[in-house]
Protein backbone atom coordinates (compact mmCIF):
# COMPACT_ATOMS: atom_id res chain seq x y z
CA UNK A 1 0.00 0.00 0.00
CA UNK A 2 1.53 3.32 -1.04
CA UNK A 3 0.67 6.85 -0.45
CA UNK A 4 1.15 9.91 -2.56
CA UNK A 5 2.71 12.60 -0.67
CA UNK A 6 4.45 13.25 2.27
CA UNK A 7 5.01 14.40 5.67
CA UNK A 8 5.17 17.93 4.36
CA UNK A 9 2.10 19.97 3.44
CA UNK A 10 0.90 19.16 -0.05
CA UNK A 11 -0.83 22.45 -0.66
CA UNK A 12 -0.64 25.75 1.15
CA UNK A 13 -3.84 26.11 3.16
CA UNK A 14 -5.53 29.37 4.05
CA UNK A 15 -5.73 30.51 7.64
CA UNK A 16 -9.42 29.65 7.70
CA UNK A 17 -8.89 25.91 7.18
CA UNK A 18 -8.31 25.12 10.87
CA UNK A 19 -11.39 26.95 12.25
CA UNK A 20 -13.56 25.51 9.46
CA UNK A 21 -12.45 21.95 10.18
CA UNK A 22 -12.79 22.51 13.92
CA UNK A 23 -16.30 23.87 13.36
CA UNK A 24 -17.14 20.68 11.47
CA UNK A 25 -15.93 18.66 14.44
CA UNK A 26 -18.03 20.72 16.84
CA UNK A 27 -21.12 20.29 14.65
CA UNK A 28 -20.61 16.53 14.60
CA UNK A 29 -20.16 16.39 18.38
CA UNK A 30 -23.44 18.28 18.87
CA UNK A 31 -25.24 15.15 17.63
CA UNK A 32 -24.05 13.24 20.69
CA UNK A 33 -25.66 15.54 23.30
CA UNK A 34 -28.46 17.06 21.23
CA UNK A 35 -31.21 15.12 22.99
CA UNK A 36 -29.81 15.15 26.54
CA UNK A 37 -32.23 17.89 27.72
CA UNK A 38 -35.25 15.86 26.56
CA UNK A 39 -34.08 12.32 27.41
CA UNK A 40 -36.58 11.86 30.21
CA UNK A 41 -39.45 13.05 27.98
CA UNK A 42 -38.64 10.87 24.94
CA UNK A 43 -41.09 8.05 25.83
CA UNK A 44 -43.95 10.54 25.96
CA UNK A 45 -42.80 12.50 22.91
CA UNK A 46 -42.50 9.34 20.80
CA UNK A 47 -45.46 7.55 22.39
CA UNK A 48 -43.44 4.47 23.32
CA UNK A 49 -41.95 2.57 26.23
CA UNK A 50 -38.79 3.93 27.94
CA UNK A 51 -36.81 0.84 26.85
CA UNK A 52 -37.73 1.54 23.21
CA UNK A 53 -36.99 5.26 23.47
CA UNK A 54 -33.38 4.57 24.44
CA UNK A 55 -32.79 3.30 20.89
CA UNK A 56 -32.93 6.92 19.75
CA UNK A 57 -29.61 7.41 21.57
CA UNK A 58 -28.18 3.92 21.06
CA UNK A 59 -28.61 4.02 17.27
CA UNK A 60 -26.45 7.15 16.95
CA UNK A 61 -23.75 5.61 19.10
CA UNK A 62 -23.64 2.38 17.11
CA UNK A 63 -23.59 4.02 13.68
CA UNK A 64 -20.90 6.46 14.82
CA UNK A 65 -18.72 3.61 16.06
CA UNK A 66 -19.10 1.76 12.76
CA UNK A 67 -18.60 4.80 10.53
CA UNK A 68 -15.50 6.24 12.22
CA UNK A 69 -12.82 3.72 11.09
CA UNK A 70 -14.58 3.07 7.75
CA UNK A 71 -14.75 6.75 6.76
CA UNK A 72 -11.12 7.19 7.82
CA UNK A 73 -10.03 4.45 5.45
CA UNK A 74 -12.24 5.73 2.62
CA UNK A 75 -10.68 9.15 3.12
CA UNK A 76 -7.19 7.69 2.76
CA UNK A 77 -8.25 5.97 -0.48
CA UNK A 78 -10.53 8.49 -2.21
CA UNK A 79 -9.96 11.88 -0.61
CA UNK A 80 -10.46 13.09 2.95
CA UNK A 81 -12.31 16.30 1.98
CA UNK A 82 -14.69 14.31 -0.19
CA UNK A 83 -15.50 11.89 2.63
CA UNK A 84 -15.81 14.74 5.13
CA UNK A 85 -18.45 16.41 2.97
CA UNK A 86 -20.21 13.06 2.51
CA UNK A 87 -20.28 12.50 6.29
CA UNK A 88 -21.79 15.93 6.90
CA UNK A 89 -24.33 15.46 4.10
CA UNK A 90 -25.54 12.16 5.58
CA UNK A 91 -25.85 13.91 8.95
CA UNK A 92 -27.96 16.70 7.45
CA UNK A 93 -30.28 14.17 5.80
CA UNK A 94 -30.61 12.31 9.10
CA UNK A 95 -31.38 15.52 11.01
CA UNK A 96 -34.12 16.45 8.53
CA UNK A 97 -35.63 12.96 8.76
CA UNK A 98 -35.79 13.28 12.56
CA UNK A 99 -37.14 16.83 12.35
CA UNK A 100 -40.13 15.71 10.30
CA UNK A 101 -41.31 12.80 12.43
CA UNK A 102 -42.53 11.69 15.83
CA UNK A 103 -42.63 8.02 14.81
CA UNK A 104 -40.15 5.88 16.77
CA UNK A 105 -38.77 3.80 13.88
CA UNK A 106 -38.37 6.80 11.57
CA UNK A 107 -36.70 8.74 14.37
CA UNK A 108 -34.26 5.88 14.96
CA UNK A 109 -33.46 5.80 11.23
CA UNK A 110 -32.74 9.53 11.24
CA UNK A 111 -30.57 9.28 14.33
CA UNK A 112 -28.64 6.40 12.77
CA UNK A 113 -27.79 8.60 9.78
CA UNK A 114 -26.70 11.39 12.13
CA UNK A 115 -24.19 9.07 13.79
CA UNK A 116 -22.29 8.57 10.53
CA UNK A 117 -20.93 12.09 10.89
CA UNK A 118 -18.52 10.96 13.64
CA UNK A 119 -16.09 10.05 10.87
CA UNK A 120 -15.48 13.76 10.34
CA UNK A 121 -13.10 13.96 13.31
CA UNK A 122 -10.33 11.66 11.97
CA UNK A 123 -10.87 13.01 8.45
CA UNK A 124 -10.28 16.56 9.68
CA UNK A 125 -7.12 15.49 11.50
CA UNK A 126 -5.88 13.77 8.33
CA UNK A 127 -6.52 16.88 6.24
CA UNK A 128 -4.58 18.97 8.72
CA UNK A 129 -1.59 16.65 8.54
CA UNK A 130 -1.62 16.78 4.75
CA UNK A 131 -1.92 20.57 4.43
CA UNK A 132 -0.52 22.43 7.42
CA UNK A 133 3.10 23.37 8.10
CA UNK A 134 4.74 21.61 11.02
CA UNK A 135 4.70 24.61 13.34
CA UNK A 136 0.90 24.91 13.11
CA UNK A 137 0.00 21.26 13.08
CA UNK A 138 0.20 20.48 16.79
CA UNK A 139 -2.27 23.10 18.00
CA UNK A 140 -4.56 22.53 15.00
CA UNK A 141 -4.89 18.80 15.64
CA UNK A 142 -5.35 19.51 19.35
CA UNK A 143 -8.30 21.78 18.57
CA UNK A 144 -9.80 19.22 16.17
CA UNK A 145 -9.45 16.41 18.68
CA UNK A 146 -10.96 18.52 21.47
CA UNK A 147 -13.91 19.51 19.29
CA UNK A 148 -15.70 16.35 20.46
CA UNK A 149 -15.86 17.73 23.98
CA UNK A 150 -16.32 21.34 22.88
CA UNK A 151 -19.38 20.54 20.77
CA UNK A 152 -20.87 18.30 23.43
CA UNK A 153 -20.39 20.90 26.16
CA UNK A 154 -21.69 23.89 24.20
CA UNK A 155 -24.69 21.94 22.89
CA UNK A 156 -26.10 21.31 26.36
CA UNK A 157 -27.20 24.87 27.27
CA UNK A 158 -28.27 25.70 23.71
CA UNK A 159 -30.31 22.51 23.38
CA UNK A 160 -31.85 23.10 26.80
CA UNK A 161 -32.83 26.65 25.83
CA UNK A 162 -34.46 25.47 22.59
CA UNK A 163 -36.22 22.56 24.30
CA UNK A 164 -37.69 24.89 26.95
CA UNK A 165 -39.01 27.52 24.55
CA UNK A 166 -39.77 25.72 21.27
CA UNK A 167 -40.99 22.44 19.85
CA UNK A 168 -38.32 19.78 20.38
CA UNK A 169 -38.12 19.10 16.63
CA UNK A 170 -36.43 22.50 16.34
CA UNK A 171 -33.32 20.81 17.74
CA UNK A 172 -32.99 18.80 14.54
CA UNK A 173 -33.71 21.73 12.24
CA UNK A 174 -30.92 23.61 14.00
CA UNK A 175 -28.56 20.65 13.61
CA UNK A 176 -29.38 20.39 9.90
CA UNK A 177 -28.66 24.09 9.48
CA UNK A 178 -25.30 23.80 11.22
CA UNK A 179 -24.42 20.81 9.05
CA UNK A 180 -25.34 22.65 5.84
CA UNK A 181 -23.25 25.65 6.94
CA UNK A 182 -20.31 23.38 7.67
CA UNK A 183 -20.56 21.78 4.21
CA UNK A 184 -20.63 25.21 2.54
CA UNK A 185 -17.60 26.42 4.49
CA UNK A 186 -15.70 23.23 3.71
CA UNK A 187 -16.40 23.57 -0.01
CA UNK A 188 -15.28 27.21 0.01
CA UNK A 189 -12.21 27.01 2.23
CA UNK A 190 -10.79 23.50 2.54
CA UNK A 191 -8.81 22.15 -0.44
CA UNK A 192 -8.72 18.45 -1.19
CA UNK A 193 -5.55 16.66 -0.20
CA UNK A 194 -3.84 14.84 -3.09
CA UNK A 195 -2.58 12.21 -0.63
CA UNK A 196 -3.96 8.78 -1.48
CA UNK A 197 -3.40 5.27 -0.26
CA UNK A 198 -3.24 2.77 -3.09
CA UNK A 199 -5.30 -0.40 -3.01
CA UNK A 200 -8.98 -1.20 -2.79
CA UNK A 201 -11.50 -0.81 -0.03
CA UNK A 202 -11.69 -3.87 2.22
CA UNK A 203 -15.43 -4.57 2.03
CA UNK A 204 -15.27 -7.84 3.99
CA UNK A 205 -13.15 -6.13 6.64
CA UNK A 206 -15.68 -3.31 6.95
CA UNK A 207 -18.56 -5.78 7.29
CA UNK A 208 -16.68 -7.85 9.85
CA UNK A 209 -15.67 -4.86 11.96
CA UNK A 210 -19.18 -3.38 11.78
CA UNK A 211 -20.76 -6.64 12.87
CA UNK A 212 -18.28 -7.12 15.70
CA UNK A 213 -18.71 -3.55 16.98
CA UNK A 214 -22.50 -3.75 16.95
CA UNK A 215 -22.42 -7.12 18.77
CA UNK A 216 -20.04 -5.64 21.36
CA UNK A 217 -21.56 -2.20 21.91
CA UNK A 218 -25.19 -3.32 21.86
CA UNK A 219 -25.04 -5.25 25.16
CA UNK A 220 -22.94 -2.48 26.71
CA UNK A 221 -25.59 0.13 25.98
CA UNK A 222 -28.59 -2.13 26.70
CA UNK A 223 -27.14 -4.34 29.45
CA UNK A 224 -28.89 -2.43 32.23
CA UNK A 225 -32.27 -3.01 30.56
CA UNK A 226 -31.68 -6.64 29.60
CA UNK A 227 -29.71 -7.66 32.69
CA UNK A 228 -25.93 -8.08 32.69
CA UNK A 229 -26.17 -11.84 33.26
CA UNK A 230 -29.05 -12.45 30.86
CA UNK A 231 -28.66 -14.89 27.99
CA UNK A 232 -29.05 -12.10 25.45
CA UNK A 233 -26.30 -9.95 26.95
CA UNK A 234 -23.80 -12.78 27.45
CA UNK A 235 -24.64 -14.28 24.06
CA UNK A 236 -23.96 -11.01 22.25
CA UNK A 237 -20.66 -10.54 24.08
CA UNK A 238 -19.64 -14.07 23.10
CA UNK A 239 -20.66 -13.54 19.50
CA UNK A 240 -18.71 -10.26 19.42
CA UNK A 241 -15.56 -12.03 20.64
CA UNK A 242 -15.86 -14.71 17.96
CA UNK A 243 -16.56 -12.25 15.13
CA UNK A 244 -13.76 -9.84 16.11
CA UNK A 245 -11.20 -12.66 16.42
CA UNK A 246 -12.14 -14.02 12.98
CA UNK A 247 -12.06 -10.48 11.60
CA UNK A 248 -8.56 -9.97 13.03
CA UNK A 249 -7.29 -13.19 11.45
CA UNK A 250 -8.74 -12.13 8.10
CA UNK A 251 -7.26 -8.62 8.32
CA UNK A 252 -3.78 -10.05 8.90
CA UNK A 253 -4.04 -11.93 5.59
CA UNK A 254 -5.39 -9.08 3.46
CA UNK A 255 -2.94 -7.00 1.40
CA UNK A 256 -4.82 -3.73 1.93
CA UNK A 257 -6.74 -4.19 5.20
CA UNK A 258 -9.29 -1.79 6.63
CA UNK A 259 -7.17 -1.61 9.79
CA UNK A 260 -3.48 -2.54 9.71
CA UNK A 261 -3.37 -4.64 12.88
CA UNK A 262 0.41 -4.93 12.74
CA UNK A 263 0.68 -1.16 12.96
CA UNK A 264 -2.02 -1.08 15.64
CA UNK A 265 0.00 -3.56 17.71
CA UNK A 266 3.00 -1.23 17.89
CA UNK A 267 3.43 -0.11 21.53
CA UNK A 268 3.07 3.58 20.63
CA UNK A 269 -0.30 2.95 18.95
CA UNK A 270 -1.55 0.19 21.26
CA UNK A 271 -1.00 2.05 24.53
CA UNK A 272 -2.31 5.31 23.07
CA UNK A 273 -5.55 3.55 22.12
CA UNK A 274 -5.86 1.88 25.53
CA UNK A 275 -5.32 5.24 27.24
CA UNK A 276 -7.94 6.75 24.90
CA UNK A 277 -10.57 4.35 26.22
CA UNK A 278 -9.88 5.48 29.78
CA UNK A 279 -9.98 9.17 28.84
CA UNK A 280 -13.35 8.54 27.14
CA UNK A 281 -14.67 6.91 30.32
CA UNK A 282 -13.59 9.86 32.47
CA UNK A 283 -14.97 12.46 30.05
CA UNK A 284 -18.49 11.06 30.01
CA UNK A 285 -18.84 10.68 33.78
CA UNK A 286 -18.94 14.42 34.41
CA UNK A 287 -21.45 14.85 31.57
CA UNK A 288 -23.76 12.34 33.24
CA UNK A 289 -23.37 13.41 36.87
CA UNK A 290 -23.21 17.20 37.03
CA UNK A 291 -26.41 18.00 35.03
CA UNK A 292 -28.43 15.62 37.22
CA UNK A 293 -26.96 16.96 40.46
CA UNK A 294 -27.64 20.55 39.40
CA UNK A 295 -31.27 19.88 38.41
CA UNK A 296 -32.34 17.75 41.38
CA UNK A 297 -34.66 19.74 43.72
CA UNK A 298 -33.20 21.11 46.94
CA UNK A 299 -35.84 19.12 48.84
CA UNK A 300 -33.68 16.03 48.35
CA UNK A 301 -31.13 17.55 50.71
CA UNK A 302 -28.31 17.52 48.18
CA UNK A 303 -29.84 18.62 44.87
CA UNK A 304 -28.93 22.13 43.74
CA UNK A 305 -32.35 23.08 42.29
CA UNK A 306 -31.19 24.71 39.04
CA UNK A 307 -33.17 24.94 35.81
CA UNK A 308 -32.26 22.95 32.73
CA UNK A 309 -30.73 26.01 31.04
CA UNK A 310 -28.72 27.09 34.09
CA UNK A 311 -27.44 23.55 34.55
CA UNK A 312 -26.31 23.54 30.91
CA UNK A 313 -24.55 26.90 31.33
CA UNK A 314 -22.70 25.68 34.41
CA UNK A 315 -21.46 22.58 32.57
CA UNK A 316 -20.62 24.46 29.33
CA UNK A 317 -17.18 25.64 30.65
CA UNK A 318 -16.11 22.01 30.35
CA UNK A 319 -16.15 22.38 26.55
CA UNK A 320 -14.90 25.97 26.51
CA UNK A 321 -11.89 25.11 28.64
CA UNK A 322 -11.07 22.21 26.33
CA UNK A 323 -11.09 24.62 23.38
CA UNK A 324 -8.83 27.17 25.08
CA UNK A 325 -6.45 24.41 26.16
CA UNK A 326 -5.35 23.72 22.55
CA UNK A 327 -2.71 26.53 22.35
CA UNK A 328 -1.45 25.63 25.83
CA UNK A 329 -1.07 22.04 24.70
CA UNK A 330 0.92 23.17 21.62
CA UNK A 331 3.49 24.96 23.78
CA UNK A 332 3.81 22.14 26.30
CA UNK A 333 4.02 19.47 23.61
CA UNK A 334 6.62 21.45 21.67
CA UNK A 335 8.83 21.49 24.74
CA UNK A 336 8.12 18.16 26.40
CA UNK A 337 6.30 15.99 23.83
CA UNK A 338 2.73 14.65 23.59
CA UNK A 339 3.40 11.78 26.02
CA UNK A 340 4.11 14.33 28.75
CA UNK A 341 0.96 16.33 28.00
CA UNK A 342 -1.16 13.16 28.01
CA UNK A 343 0.16 12.21 31.45
CA UNK A 344 -0.25 15.79 32.72
CA UNK A 345 -3.81 15.92 31.40
CA UNK A 346 -4.79 12.70 33.14
CA UNK A 347 -3.22 13.88 36.39
CA UNK A 348 -5.36 17.04 36.21
CA UNK A 349 -8.46 14.90 35.52
CA UNK A 350 -7.69 12.80 38.60
CA UNK A 351 -7.30 15.96 40.69
CA UNK A 352 -10.61 17.30 39.35
CA UNK A 353 -12.56 14.17 40.23
CA UNK A 354 -10.79 13.81 43.58
CA UNK A 355 -11.62 17.39 44.54
CA UNK A 356 -15.13 16.92 43.15
CA UNK A 357 -15.90 14.35 45.83
CA UNK A 358 -16.05 17.23 48.29
CA UNK A 359 -17.33 19.94 45.93
CA UNK A 360 -20.96 19.03 45.34
CA UNK A 361 -22.81 21.33 47.70
CA UNK A 362 -23.12 24.53 45.62
CA UNK A 363 -23.64 25.48 41.99
CA UNK A 364 -20.37 27.43 41.80
CA UNK A 365 -18.50 24.31 42.87
CA UNK A 366 -19.86 22.50 39.81
CA UNK A 367 -18.39 25.30 37.71
CA UNK A 368 -14.97 24.77 39.31
CA UNK A 369 -15.15 21.02 38.64
CA UNK A 370 -16.11 21.64 35.00
CA UNK A 371 -13.18 24.03 34.44
CA UNK A 372 -10.56 21.77 36.04
CA UNK A 373 -11.80 18.67 34.24
CA UNK A 374 -12.04 20.60 30.96
CA UNK A 375 -8.37 21.56 31.23
CA UNK A 376 -7.30 17.99 31.94
CA UNK A 377 -9.50 16.37 29.30
CA UNK A 378 -8.45 19.03 26.77
CA UNK A 379 -4.75 18.24 27.30
CA UNK A 380 -5.37 14.50 27.13
CA UNK A 381 -7.57 14.64 24.03
CA UNK A 382 -5.14 17.00 22.31
CA UNK A 383 -2.24 14.60 22.85
CA UNK A 384 -3.91 11.54 21.29
CA UNK A 385 -3.79 12.46 17.57
CA UNK A 386 -0.20 13.66 17.86
CA UNK A 387 0.83 10.33 19.37
CA UNK A 388 -1.01 8.40 16.64
CA UNK A 389 0.28 10.55 13.75
CA UNK A 390 3.82 10.22 15.04
CA UNK A 391 3.58 6.43 15.11
CA UNK A 392 1.93 5.50 11.78
CA UNK A 393 2.80 6.02 8.10
CA UNK A 394 1.14 8.92 6.29
CA UNK A 395 -0.94 6.47 4.26
CA UNK A 396 -2.68 5.25 7.42
CA UNK A 397 -3.42 8.59 9.09
CA UNK A 398 -7.17 8.58 8.46
CA UNK A 399 -7.73 4.95 9.39
CA UNK A 400 -5.47 5.11 12.47
CA UNK A 401 -7.11 8.26 13.83
CA UNK A 402 -10.50 6.75 13.01
CA UNK A 403 -9.62 3.76 15.17
CA UNK A 404 -8.41 6.06 17.95
CA UNK A 405 -11.66 8.03 17.84
CA UNK A 406 -13.49 4.70 18.01
CA UNK A 407 -11.55 3.83 21.17
CA UNK A 408 -12.78 7.05 22.78
CA UNK A 409 -16.34 6.20 21.73
CA UNK A 410 -16.01 2.78 23.31
CA UNK A 411 -14.85 4.51 26.49
CA UNK A 412 -17.88 6.78 26.57
CA UNK A 413 -20.16 3.82 25.86
CA UNK A 414 -18.70 1.82 28.73
CA UNK A 415 -18.94 4.90 30.94
CA UNK A 416 -22.59 5.45 30.05
CA UNK A 417 -23.47 1.83 30.82
CA UNK A 418 -21.51 1.54 34.07
CA UNK A 419 -22.51 4.93 35.50
CA UNK A 420 -26.12 4.39 34.47
CA UNK A 421 -26.10 1.08 36.35
CA UNK A 422 -24.46 2.65 39.43
CA UNK A 423 -26.92 5.54 39.58
CA UNK A 424 -29.88 3.19 39.07
CA UNK A 425 -28.75 0.73 41.76
CA UNK A 426 -28.08 3.47 44.31
CA UNK A 427 -31.23 5.52 43.58
CA UNK A 428 -34.05 6.14 46.05
CA UNK A 429 -37.61 5.40 45.02
CA UNK A 430 -39.71 8.51 45.65
CA UNK A 431 -43.35 8.24 44.58
CA UNK A 432 -42.48 5.60 42.00
CA UNK A 433 -39.65 7.71 40.56
CA UNK A 434 -35.98 6.69 40.87
CA UNK A 435 -34.02 9.64 42.26
CA UNK A 436 -30.19 9.47 42.08
CA UNK A 437 -28.41 9.78 45.41
CA UNK A 438 -25.27 11.61 46.50
CA UNK A 439 -23.72 8.21 47.23
CA UNK A 440 -24.25 7.25 43.58
CA UNK A 441 -22.68 10.50 42.36
CA UNK A 442 -19.59 9.98 44.54
CA UNK A 443 -19.20 6.35 43.45
CA UNK A 444 -19.36 7.58 39.85
CA UNK A 445 -16.57 10.07 40.50
CA UNK A 446 -14.48 7.31 42.13
CA UNK A 447 -14.98 5.13 39.03
CA UNK A 448 -13.78 8.00 36.83
CA UNK A 449 -10.71 8.43 39.05
CA UNK A 450 -9.96 4.71 38.78
CA UNK A 451 -10.29 4.84 34.98
CA UNK A 452 -7.82 7.74 34.85
CA UNK A 453 -5.39 5.78 37.04
CA UNK A 454 -5.50 2.88 34.56
CA UNK A 455 -5.04 5.37 31.69
CA UNK A 456 -1.99 6.83 33.44
CA UNK A 457 -0.48 3.36 33.69
CA UNK A 458 -1.04 2.84 29.95
CA UNK A 459 0.55 6.21 29.17
CA UNK A 460 3.64 5.35 31.19
CA UNK A 461 4.22 2.36 28.89
CA UNK A 462 4.33 4.60 25.82
CA UNK A 463 7.82 4.33 24.30
CA UNK A 464 10.10 7.29 23.97
CA UNK A 465 10.37 8.48 20.35
CA UNK A 466 13.54 7.25 18.64
CA UNK A 467 13.81 10.42 16.62
CA UNK A 468 12.66 14.01 16.82
CA UNK A 469 8.87 13.98 17.05
CA UNK A 470 7.03 15.34 14.05
CA UNK A 471 4.99 17.86 16.01
CA UNK A 472 7.57 19.35 18.36
CA UNK A 473 8.36 22.60 16.51
CA UNK A 474 6.63 25.65 17.94
CA UNK A 475 7.93 28.34 15.59
CA UNK A 476 8.82 28.74 11.92
CA UNK A 477 12.52 28.90 12.77
CA UNK A 478 12.38 25.67 14.79
CA UNK A 479 10.35 23.99 12.04
CA UNK A 480 12.92 24.91 9.38
CA UNK A 481 15.72 23.59 11.60
CA UNK A 482 13.79 20.35 12.17
CA UNK A 483 13.29 19.92 8.43
CA UNK A 484 17.00 20.53 7.80
CA UNK A 485 17.92 17.92 10.43
CA UNK A 486 15.52 15.40 8.88
CA UNK A 487 17.12 15.86 5.43
CA UNK A 488 20.35 14.55 6.96
CA UNK A 489 18.51 11.35 7.86
CA UNK A 490 17.07 10.47 4.48
CA UNK A 491 17.37 10.44 0.70
CA UNK A 492 17.24 13.41 -1.61
CA UNK A 493 17.75 13.91 -5.31
CA UNK A 494 15.91 14.60 -8.56
CA UNK A 495 13.58 12.67 -10.84
CA UNK A 496 14.72 12.92 -14.47
CA UNK A 497 13.33 11.85 -17.86
CA UNK A 498 15.16 10.28 -20.83
CA UNK A 499 16.53 13.69 -21.90
CA UNK A 500 17.78 14.46 -18.40
CA UNK A 501 15.01 17.02 -17.83
CA UNK A 502 13.40 17.21 -14.40
CA UNK A 503 10.03 15.46 -13.94
CA UNK A 504 7.54 17.37 -11.75
CA UNK A 505 4.94 15.67 -9.53
CA UNK A 506 6.45 12.22 -9.95
CA UNK A 507 5.49 9.93 -7.12
CA UNK A 508 8.51 8.69 -5.16
CA UNK A 509 7.87 5.92 -2.63
CA UNK A 510 10.30 4.53 -0.04
CA UNK A 511 9.83 0.79 0.64
CA UNK A 512 11.59 -1.07 3.46
CA UNK A 513 13.05 -4.57 3.35
CA UNK A 514 9.68 -6.07 4.47
CA UNK A 515 7.93 -4.58 1.46
CA UNK A 516 6.12 -1.95 3.56
CA UNK A 517 5.93 1.72 2.72
CA UNK A 518 8.32 3.77 4.85
CA UNK A 519 7.62 7.14 3.23
CA UNK A 520 6.37 8.85 0.08
CA UNK A 521 6.41 12.23 -1.64
CA UNK A 522 5.83 14.07 -4.93
CA UNK A 523 8.74 15.65 -6.77
CA UNK A 524 8.77 19.43 -6.95
CA UNK A 525 8.63 21.51 -10.16
CA UNK A 526 12.43 21.19 -10.52
CA UNK A 527 12.19 17.40 -10.11
CA UNK A 528 13.68 17.45 -6.61
CA UNK A 529 12.45 15.23 -3.81
CA UNK A 530 13.30 14.64 -0.16
CA UNK A 531 12.41 11.49 1.82
CA UNK A 532 13.25 10.84 5.46
CA UNK A 533 13.98 7.33 6.73
CA UNK A 534 12.74 5.84 10.02
CA UNK A 535 15.98 3.88 10.56
CA UNK A 536 19.21 2.88 8.88
CA UNK A 537 18.99 -0.06 6.49
CA UNK A 538 18.19 -1.18 2.97
CA UNK A 539 15.34 0.43 1.03
CA UNK A 540 13.84 0.54 -2.43
CA UNK A 541 13.10 3.92 -4.00
CA UNK A 542 10.20 3.54 -6.44
CA UNK A 543 9.36 6.39 -8.83
CA UNK A 544 6.39 6.74 -11.15
CA UNK A 545 5.08 9.60 -13.33
CA UNK A 546 2.46 10.04 -16.03
CA UNK A 547 3.92 9.14 -19.44
CA UNK A 548 6.95 7.36 -17.99
CA UNK A 549 7.61 3.78 -17.01
CA UNK A 550 7.98 2.91 -13.34
CA UNK A 551 11.46 2.79 -11.77
CA UNK A 552 12.68 0.89 -8.71
CA UNK A 553 16.13 1.63 -7.23
CA UNK A 554 17.71 -0.15 -4.27
CA UNK A 555 19.39 2.11 -1.72
CA UNK A 556 21.03 1.63 1.66
CA UNK A 557 20.95 4.37 4.30
CA UNK A 558 23.75 4.44 6.84
CA UNK A 559 22.77 7.52 8.81
CA UNK A 560 24.26 10.16 6.54
CA UNK A 561 22.76 12.30 3.80
CA UNK A 562 22.24 10.22 0.64
CA UNK A 563 21.78 11.82 -2.80
CA UNK A 564 19.98 9.53 -5.27
CA UNK A 565 18.82 10.79 -8.68
CA UNK A 566 16.08 8.69 -10.25
CA UNK A 567 16.22 8.44 -14.05
CA UNK A 568 12.85 7.29 -15.35
CA UNK A 569 14.40 6.31 -18.68
CA UNK A 570 16.31 3.44 -17.03
CA UNK A 571 14.80 0.09 -15.95
CA UNK A 572 16.38 0.35 -12.52
CA UNK A 573 19.67 0.72 -10.67
CA UNK A 574 21.29 -0.38 -7.46
CA UNK A 575 22.68 2.21 -5.07
CA UNK A 576 25.04 1.06 -2.35
CA UNK A 577 25.97 2.80 0.87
Amino acid sequence: MTHTPTDQPTRRASGAVVPVLAFAGIVVAVMQTLLVPVIKDLPQLLDTEPSNATWVLTSTLLSGAVATPIMGRLGDLYGKRRMLILSLAVMVVGALVSALTSDLLTMIAGRTLQGFAMGAIPLGIGLMRDMLPREKLGSAMALMSSSIGVGGGLALPLAALIAQHADWHALFYGAAGLGALSIALTLLVVPESPARAEGTFDVLGALGLSTGLVLFLLPITKGSDWGWTSGTTLGLFGAAAVVLVLWGVMELRVKAPLVDLRTTARPAVLFTNLASIMVGVSFYVVSLVLPQLLQLPKATGYGLGQSMVVAGLLVAPLGLTMMFTAPVYARLSAKYGPKFTLILGMLIIAIGYGAGLGLMSAAWQSLVIAVVLGAGIGLAYSSLPALIVGAVPASETGAANGLNTLMRSIGTSVSSAVIGMVLANTANNVGGVAVPTMHGFRVSFLIATGAVAVGLLMALFLPKPNRAPQLRASSEEEANLARAEEVLRGFRGRVLDAAGAPVARAKVTLIDRRGRQAGATLSADDGSYVLTVPAQGAYVLAARATGHGPLASSATHAGDDRAVDLDLSLPGETVTA
